[in-house]
């Protein structure tokens, strides 16, 4: 049978693709992973005092994961079709996070010379990156298990970007329980469990979204 006739046999009556498929694969896993994350942070943890959400603090943090986690899951979205412009994507990825590190530098300057290590080091620095590492491990599981049903051809960057996704719901649902309330300190170290996060996607992602 020749090539063009077996194409043309494969295609016949197959209709459209449908449309937003890798966005309707990845939103139950991401929804499914943000509430797991959720509810282990405030089992764990403890959830913050009902009155801290009177103030600007959990609402920077959440705004902050909400926004990564929206251009990560966008990235990630491009990173599961072949061949799909990926640019503007990274671009908003990036701009999240130094929109967040240029708010966190500002709260620094606006504090003494003094207490700039406090505001920054806060009082759990050392087990805030590894806190949303772990509560990040479900939605990362969820994740990486959508995008292996899709069409990634570069794996390595589609497991970094299905970690920071990951890693910004983990750090969505930290938010809840965390009771930091520097930007400075969200800047770094959520950063920083998230960059964690997205890590261990790339780790993976060779492994778990080959064809």
């Amino acid at each position: 049978m020749k090539t063009d006739t077996l194409i043309e046999m494969l295609a016949r009556e197959a209709g459209p693709a449908p449309r937003a498929l890798a966005a309707r694969r990845l939103s139950p896993a991401a929804i499914a992973g943000l509430l797991v994350s959720a509810v282990v942070a405030i089992a764990w943890f403890g959830a913050i005092p009902v009155q801290m959400f009177g103030t600007v603090v959990p609402w920077m943090k959440m705004g902050y994961a909400g926004a990564l986690a929206l251009a990560a899951g966008w990235l990630t979205t491009r990173l599961s079709r072949p061949a799909a412009p990926i640019r503007q994507a990274e671009h908003a990825t990036v701009l999240v996070v130094l929109a967040m590190a240029l708010v966190g530098a500002a709260s620094l300057w606006s504090v003494s010379a003094g207490d700039r290590m406090d505001a920054l080091l806060g009082q759990s620095w050392l087990t805030c990156p590894w806190s949303v590492l772990t509560l990040s491990l479900p939605a990362l599981a969820a994740t990486l298990w959508a995008v292996r049903g899709l069409a990634p051809t570069r794996p390595r960057a589609a497991g970094f970007a299905a970690g920071l996704l990951a890693g910004s719901l983990g750090a969505f649902g930290y938010a809840l329980s965390c009771p930091e309330a520097s930007p400075a300190f969200v800047a770094v170290w959520y950063t920083l469990g998230i960059a964690f996060t997205g890590g261990v996607g790339a780790a993976l992602g060779p492994r778990v979204l080959r064809w």
